[in-house]
């Protein structure tokens, strides 16, 4: 049992940091946060960005939700609602991650 908890604690670690590095690469490419109402000019604009998405999904939720607790427009309850939708997703992520990484 304790086994399992950590072994999808590990996983959702690992998609959130995965999701952390890749929104702050985007970050750094392009000048602007990641946010989930991107621009998308052509087809391979659209398929970077429902990529980033997907894998950096969490980091940007996040981070929105921790902003809007900060601005008040967030209760304490939302941001933990939040946050466990944010594990769940690192989970997934994190899931798709290591099933790549361990096929190379």
């Amino acid at each position: 049992m304790l086994g399992d908890f950590l072994l999808a604690a590990f996983i959702a670690a690992s998609g959130f940091v995965t999701a952390g590095i890749l929104g702050s690469f985007y970050h750094l490419v392009t000048g602007e946060p990641p946010r989930f109402f991107a621009e998308m000019k052509g087809p391979l604009s659209w398929l970077i960005v429902v990529g980033l998405w997907l894998v950096a999904g969490p980091f940007i939720f996040m981070r929105n939700a921790i902003q809007g607790y900060y601005r008040e427009s967030f209760s304490p309850k939302m941001l933990a609602a939040a946050g466990g939708l944010t594990a769940m997703w690192s989970i997934l992520s994190g899931t798709f991650v290591l099933s790549f990484l361990l096929a190379l």
